[in-house]
């Protein structure tokens, strides 16, 4: 009888273990997010669309150019693949970076090993295949390359290398120079300087006509601008790395336009008007092949033109004027239609920005769309129909749809459903479009749509990911507002411990980035920050994110009201929510803690100082701790110069708030940041010491603004969870 009932309880508990394990939430660990990469969703590389609109083209498997259907999405062939063409020293296929065809479609230009500049440039080897004879051919025998361009007729390529342009004639194989002056840290030809790069995202400066008879393209001369100098360790001597950086008040490059002309090999200078201390941030051709449009742009930023240049002369004149208040953003969303007479281009001159019809004729202006919102992205237009397709936020700031509207403003359709954020890549032609779908508790769906929005297919579900966010426990994030003292609105984010009980009080990490037109309280998935949410709520911690004022999708007064004074109403409505959040029940107030990066390492350390009653721990990351350390295009723009705005610069600057922080404060920075330089965290730590604040700090050598690379991030992430975990944990 004993061991009948001995083997009954082994059974019982076997069974109880077995049950136990079936429903167990397996743990989120800075290992998987970070090592394993084990909640990163699977992606589709859009490609992109052929010149018939029936087909796209994609990278698979990193060495294979692949061509699929748009209406199935099927595979139809291998367009290239580098495996026993372009091998590393071992033998192993490379990796295709990046690569483009030219008119036809008959040769295929492949980038290989590709090296990072800075944040959106790159250098390559490149090659060109013919897919026809099967040949591949290197573009040049010289150094590495950078922005090559097929011409429109596919005979030609335009790059970069070493600070000058240059032609290829693919049949001939002759190469030659367009500009011969270009020398580092000087004169740039054909692309441009570290601000261009960063703050209006550019870094091709040249475009080919669409003849092929002209190149325009951008001169910097940054002779005068003064130097940054970084240190870059891991040898017996340290070496010495310097660039170019304009910080707020001082000089910046000298920016001219010019045009060459091919048959000739002559270049004519573009009349860009006598004022050089001005912005040219986007140059490109209208239909007309003879005349150039640039945009010329003041240093305050808050007076657009559009000027029409002829290519033979360089002659010009202003077609388009804007003036407002604050500052003008500029953007892509240029787009000149096929009767050479009008252009469409986005604009916030209503207070919401909006898509608007420019007569250059006339000039006469009328809107497209209309409305209290946003116009998120304007996506182009399919002239043959007169329709218009962009993506706007008209039902709520935390989501976006994809609409169609015809060019006279009427027939607005949405094309797109369900709540969450969608980003589509339309097929040439507009017949089709590439979707990416996501929620802020479901990862992203990539998938095929006809132009009506109707679905075609579905790429990606990435199904297992949604597997592995169901076994971890995922707690779905929740939406709500609250009021500030002065009656603002807030729209915020809430993610609470699975176990979650109204009845005990628990820590709260609010995050934080704040700058001006972001958004971080959206219907999205967030892959990387959210991962390591949901793994501090599964330890008992509520994360909160607050979209301050300044923030973008609520319009232009929302979104431009820290003009002039950037950190106050960021801070104040932070503090507001910290201060909201203790009130409730289930927050212990004495345990709030604020994490941000980059402008959020500048709200979060204001807000440690500032907010010293409510928060009880910061953590900043690669923060600005005074915008005279920052550039001239980011930092004018919304505070024009610490010479005419002194008090805006200093008023809200970290370091001179530093004596009244009380709380726990852990300050990290990658010594080569070439964004926000390591000199703000070393001129915050030195203020620090005099005030005689204790604080941490951590140094990532060698390390840029993402601290991104090798196992750097996981020791930050580790070293930031065990930093609350001692600050505010339970």
């Amino acid at each position: 009888m004993i061991n009948v009932i001995k083997r009954a309880l082994l059974l019982l508990l076997l069974i109880q273990a077995a049950s136990s394990a079936f429903g167990q939430t397996e743990e989120i660990t800075l290992e998987k997010l970070w090592i394993d990469r084990y909640f990163n969703p699977q992606t589709i590389t859009r490609g992109m669309s052929m010149e018939d609109g029936l087909h796209y083209t994609l990278i698979r498997e990193g060495v294979n150019i692949e061509k699929h259907r748009y209406d199935t999405g099927e595979f139809v062939e291998t367009v290239f693949t580098t495996e026993g063409l372009i091998e590393d020293e071992d033998g192993n296929a490379v990796n295709i970076d990046t690569y483009s065809f030219n008119s036809g479609e008959q040769l295929l230009l492949v980038g290989v090993n590709q090296e990072s500049i800075y944040r959106r440039s790159r250098r390559a080897e490149y090659y060109i295949w013919d897919i026809e004879l099967r040949q591949l051919t290197p573009l040049s025998e010289g150094s590495t390359q950078r922005l090559p361009d097929f011409s429109p007729d596919g005979s030609k390529v335009a790059f970069v290398r070493q600070n000058n342009l240059f032609v290829k004639e693919l049949d001939s194989g002759i190469e030659y120079p367009v500009t011969t002056d270009g020398r580092y840290n000087e004169i740039i030809n054909g692309t441009t300087d570290w601000v261009y790069e960063e703050e209006f995202y550019l870094t091709k400066g040249f475009e080919w006509s669409p003849d092929g008879r002209y190149i325009a393209f951008l001169r910097f001369d940054e002779s005068h601008v003064k130097e940054f100098v970084m240190l870059k360790y891991g040898r017996l001597y340290p070496e010495e790395y310097r660039f170019k950086y304009p910080k707020a008040g001082e000089e910046n490059s000298h920016v001219t336009v010019h045009v060459f002309e091919l048959e000739t090999g002559r270049t004519v200078q573009v009349d860009t008007g006598p004022e050089t201390d001005q912005y040219i941030p986007r140059i490109s051709w209208t239909r007309d092949p003879g005349v150039l449009s640039l945009q010329r742009l003041n240093r305050h930023q808050n007076h657009l033109e559009i000027l029409l240049a002829s290519a033979p002369t360089g002659e010009t004149e202003v077609v388009y004027t804007e003036t407002n208040q604050w500052f003008i953003n500029i953007t892509n969303d240029l787009t000149f239609l096929e009767d050479g007479r009008h252009f469409l281009i986005t604009s916030e001159m209503s207070g919401f920005n909006h898509i608007y019809i420019f007569d250059m004729r006339s000039g006469d202006t009328r809107a497209v769309t209309s409305g209290e919102f946003d116009v998120q992205s304007y996506l182009g237009a399919d002239e043959e129909s007169g329709i218009v397709y962009y993506l706007a936020r008209e039902e709520s700031p935390l989501t976006n749809h994809l609409y169609s509207i015809r060019l006279d403003g009427t027939g607005k359709r949405r094309l797109t459903s369900g709540r969450g954020t969608h980003s589509p890549s339309f097929s040439s032609g507009f017949r089709f479009f590439i979707n990416r779908f996501s929620t802020a508790s479901d990862p992203p769906v990539y998938s095929i749509h006809e132009s009506d929005g109707s679905l075609v297919s579905v790429l990606e579900d990435n199904a297992r990911l949604a597997g592995r966010v169901e076994a971890h426990g995922f707690a779905d994030p929740e939406f709500f507002s609250f009021a500030t003292g002065d009656g603002v609105y807030l729209n915020a984010q809430i993610i609470r411990p699975p176990d979650f009980d109204p009845q005990e009080q628990y820590p709260v990490l609010m995050y934080v980035y704040g700058g001006p037109g972001h958004q971080a309280v959206l219907d999205s998935w967030n892959p990387l920050n959210g991962v390591w949410f949901q793994m501090l709520a599964q330890k008992g911690y509520i994360v909160v994110t607050v979209d301050n004022r300044g923030t973008g999708g609520r319009g232009e007064e929302f979104r431009k009201m820290t003009y002039l004074q950037l950190g106050k109403y960021e801070t104040e409505d932070q503090i507001e929510a910290a201060r909201y959040l203790g009130s409730l029940d289930y927050v212990d107030a004495s345990r709030i803690a604020i994490f941000g990066w980059s402008y959020g390492g500048y709200l979060s350390s204001l807000c440690l100082a500032k907010g010293a009653d409510y928060f009880s721990a910061a953590i900043a990351v690669a923060p600005v701790t005074s915008w005279r350390f920052y550039d001239t295009i980011y930092t004018e723009r919304y505070m024009r110069t610490p010479q005419e705005n002194p008090g805006g610069y200093d008023d809200n600057s970290p370091i001179n708030h530093v004596d009244k922080i009380r709380g726990r404060y852990m300050l990290v920075h990658g010594s080569a940041d070439d964004n926000v330089h390591y000199q703000n965290t070393m001129e915050m730590t030195d203020a620090l010491i005099a005030s005689g604040v204790d604080f941490e700090l951590m140094i990532y050598p060698d390390h840029d603004h993402g601290i991104f690379t090798g196992p750097a991030r996981l020791h930050l992430y580790r070293n930031m969870t065990d930093f609350l975990d001692r600050s505010i944990g339970r």
